[in-house]
Order: C-alpha cells, then sequence, then structure tokens
C-alpha cells in the first residue's frame, strides 16, 4: 500500500460492524436521568453528536444491550430513513451509552483505519450520491448491515489517512468550539433575562436587605424594591405585562415585485436550528421559491411557526439587504425594546414548549403569529434598565453571530477541500496520490 491507494471494504477494517437495541424491544424502558442513548436524529448531517437529542437508560438496561454498546472511535452510522448515510466518530465525553437499532456501529481495526478518515470517507457528497442510489433500490429506504460491510472504501496509508483527517478535523474542531463558545455566551444572556425579567432577583435582594451578586450599584439601583399583586401575577412595582406584539412588529417587511433585487439569499426553516443555519441559499431574482417572502432588519429575532418545539430560530444582525426567510417564520422587529432583550425573551426553553402545545395542524404543526405576538413579557417601567440589559448582553449575541458567521466560511472550506482530500485529487504528500484496486 505504500504511496498509493487501494479499494477495500468496509468490512475488510472491520474488527465488527453491528447494530444497536431498541431496549422496549427487550422489555426494558427509557428513563428520564442516567446512561446516554444515541439515537439516529442524535447524530448530525455535519457529522457530530448533538447531545440535547439523547435519550436515557439506566445501568442495568445498559448492561444487558451489550451489543450496542459503544467505545470511543466507533464510527457510528445512520441506516434508515431520513436519515440514512449521517456518521459520526464517538467522543471519549460521551460514554457509556447505547444505541438503537437503526444506527450501525463500526468498530474499525485502528492498525489499518483512522476513524475519523472513515467517517469523512462515508461523508463525502460524491459517496452520499452512491449512497442514496444504493438506497433507491430497496423497497424500504434502509441499509442493512451486509451492504455496510460491502461498501468500498478508497484507502491510502494510514499515515496520509492521519494527515487527511487532521487537515478537515482542524476545521471542525473550530467549527465545534464555536458552536460550544456560542451556546456558552447566548445561556450567559438568557440566564441574565431569566434573573431580571422572570425571578426579579435585584428586587427580591433589596427585600432582603442584600447587594445583588455581578451588578454594579448603579445599575442595582434602577430596580424597584418592592412587588406589587397585579392582574397577571406578582411584579414589581411600576412594572406590567406587556404583549410581544405592543414590543414589536410582526412580519412588517414583505418582499414585493418591485424590489430591486438581483438575487436572493433565502433562509429555510429546515436549514435552521437553535440560531444556527446550516445553509443559505442564492436565487437569481424570479426564480426564488414562493416561501421566500419576509425580508428581515438589524435587529429581527426570526422564529419558525411551523412545529414552533424544534427550536428553528435565528438572529439577524447586520444581514444583506437579499437576506430574505421563508413565510414559515414569524419575523420580530423591535419597535419599543432593545433587540437583545425580544431575542433573549423569546428563545427560551419554556417559549417553544408553550408555542408546540399552541400548535395545531396534524403533520406539520404551526402556531398563527398573532398567539406569538400575544405571549407577555414583564417590562420594566425604568427605561434604563433595558438599555442596561442591552449593554450587557448584545455583545454576547453579536461575538456569537461573528462566530457562526466564521464557522460557515470554515464549513465552505472543508466542503472544498473534501472531495479533493478524499479522492487523491489534492495530496498531503505534495504529489497526487494514484489508486489502484
Amino acid at each position: 500500500m505504500a504511496g498509493d491507494w487501494v479499494e477495500i471494504r468496509l468490512g475488510d477494517l472491520s474488527e465488527v460492524i453491528t447494530k444497536g437495541t431498541t431496549p422496549t424491544s427487550l422489555g426494558f424502558r427509557f428513563t428520564d436521568t442516567g446512561i446516554n442513548f444515541v439515537k439516529s436524529e442524535s447524530v448530525t448531517f455535519d457529522g457530530w453528536i448533538d447531545r440535547s437529542k439523547f435519550a436515557r437508560i439506566d445501568s442495568e438496561t445498559h448492561s444487558a444491550l451489550k451489543r450496542s454498546q459503544l467505545k470511543e472511535g466507533d464510527v457510528l452510522f445512520s441506516m434508515a430513513g431520513v436519515y440514512i448515510g449521517k456518521t459520526a466518530v464517538v467522543p471519549k465525553g460521551i460514554l457509556p451509552a447505547n444505541t438503537n437499532q437503526a444506527v450501525g456501529i463500526i468498530r474499525l481495526d485502528q492498525s489499518l483505519a483512522h476513524p475519523r478518515f472513515i467517517d469523512y470517507f462515508l461523508r463525502n457528497p460524491s459517496y452520499n450520491l452512491f449512497l442514496n442510489n444504493l438506497v433507491s433500490q430497496s423497497a424500504q429506504p434502509n441499509l442493512n448491515l451486509t451492504e455496510i460491510r460491502n461498501l468500498p472504501i478508497a484507502l491510502p496509508p494510514l499515515a496520509e489517512q492521519r494527515v487527511i483527517a487532521g487537515v478537515l478535523g482542524a476545521l471542525d474542531d473550530k467549527i465545534e468550539l464555536n458552536r460550544r463558545m456560542n451556546a456558552t455566551l447566548e445561556a450567559m444572556a438568557r440566564a441574565l433575562f431569566q434573573s431580571w425579567f422572570v425571578d426579579f432577583d435585584p428586587v427580591r435582594a433589596k427585600l432582603d436587605g442584600r447587594q445583588s451578586l455581578n451588578l454594579a450599584p448603579a445599575t442595582a439601583a434602577l430596580f424597584p424594591e418592592h412587588f406589587e399583586h397585579g392582574e397577571d401575577g406578582l411584579l414589581p412595582i411600576g412594572w406590567r405585562f406587556a404583549a410581544i406584539g405592543e414590543l414589536c412588529d410582526i412580519n412588517a417587511w414583505t418582499l414585493g415585485k418591485n424590489d430591486d433585487l438581483e438575487t436572493l439569499e433565502y433562509v429555510e426553516i429546515s436549514e435552521v436550528i437553535r440560531g444556527n443555519i446550516a445553509n443559505i441559499a442564492t436565487y437569481a431574482r424570479g426564480e426564488e421559491p414562493s416561501r421566500a417572502r419576509r425580508r428581515l432588519r438589524h435587529g429581527d429575532t426570526v422564529l419558525s411557526t411551523v412545529r414552533p418545539d424544534r427550536g428553528s430560530y435565528f438572529l439577524a444582525l447586520n444581514p444583506p439587504q437579499n437576506r430574505v426567510a421563508s413565510t414559515g417564520f414569524a419575523v420580530l422587529t423591535p419597535t419599543k425594546a432593545p433587540w437583545s432583550f425580544i431575542h433573549a425573551a423569546l428563545t427560551l426553553q419554556e417559549v417553544s414548549d408553550h408555542l408546540g402545545q399552541m400548535a395545531d395542524g396534524g403533520a406539520y404543526p404551526a402556531v398563527r403569529p398573532e398567539i406569538i405576538g400575544a405571549m407577555k413579557v414583564a417590562s420594566p417601567s425604568e427605561p434604563k434598565i433595558l438599555e442596561a440589559f442591552h449593554r450587557i448582553c448584545a455583545p454576547l449575541f453579536q461575538q456569537a453571530e461573528a462566530n457562526r458567521t466564521q464557522s460557515r466560511t470554515l464549513a465552505t472550506l472543508r466542503d472544498t477541500l473534501l472531495p479533493k482530500l478524499l479522492s487523491g485529487e489534492l495530496s498531503v504528500a505534495g504529489r497526487k496520490v494514484s489508486k489502484r484496486t
């Protein structure tokens, strides 16, 4: 193999290729807490394992399901339904863990194959097309273990595998670091919103005769010292519950036939999850989907009305003039409150849960924009409180958006390099690599 690529079956590189087991099929149950259970939807399309989509099992179930116990370096391969072909390498940080019957477990002989190289090879767009063609020949949209074992792999020497995995992995690692940083930044902003406008901690501190933690004296002085009972519940004196529709315009700017734009950058609901836009499609004017109608302004919070409990929302900060969103979104443009306040208020988990409960419509449950507009939020009588919140939280959201912009650039670079590196067209050794079978 020295200096050459060879074509080999995936099964010849693996110690074992098996699949998981659903606990309920053997009389066990899922639990609210416990050991991680990776589902097919836990594996993302860009090769990560989304921990927010784990189920949980107890230690007895984990021990009983020996065949589905994961090890560090296992390559997971989604075998069924709309998730076919998604892959990810199991990191040490999620262990112990199991997976279900829709996920294949590829445990490689690491003296022959580097897990991350195989992961990237299977995620190569051209290979994904091959998989889709393979699946289309089956009556059901799935792959079986025999088909996975027989998948052809073009394999360079192990040293080159490591270098290729390292080049692509460095880009993905930075993307993942940005994602984790954003989770922290946005959690800080929402925690402050929760403290000031839901739990009213600065007011409670004054009632208890103590100082508010991590709150400047000048800011603490802006908060009332007592509560009062209103029609909607307990509030700091002088505050009120304001409807979101009072503080924002909803869907105020619609794309018109005479708008002077040569191209449109279009954001579809399926490409959005928890502030992240996976893909922004570009269309020549007149060729865009009929849903591409919601125009965006700086500071808009864009919230899906379809399946609103999925968390399909994002914040528009300095969007290009030609960026539009699907009519399946509600676009909230702040008019009487800072954009950071509105975005923090509408992206709390309980808001997603509430809207999910209010949704109706069968296969694609949705809420009307008016339902979002009717939601209420505690609004202070002192405008300087909102100004103080914005001074603290706007930079957090802005840094998160800068990270997302960087991550999209890195992902584009990764997607450009990936097929060239995995075909041998671009050599990591400073030469073109020939292939043989």
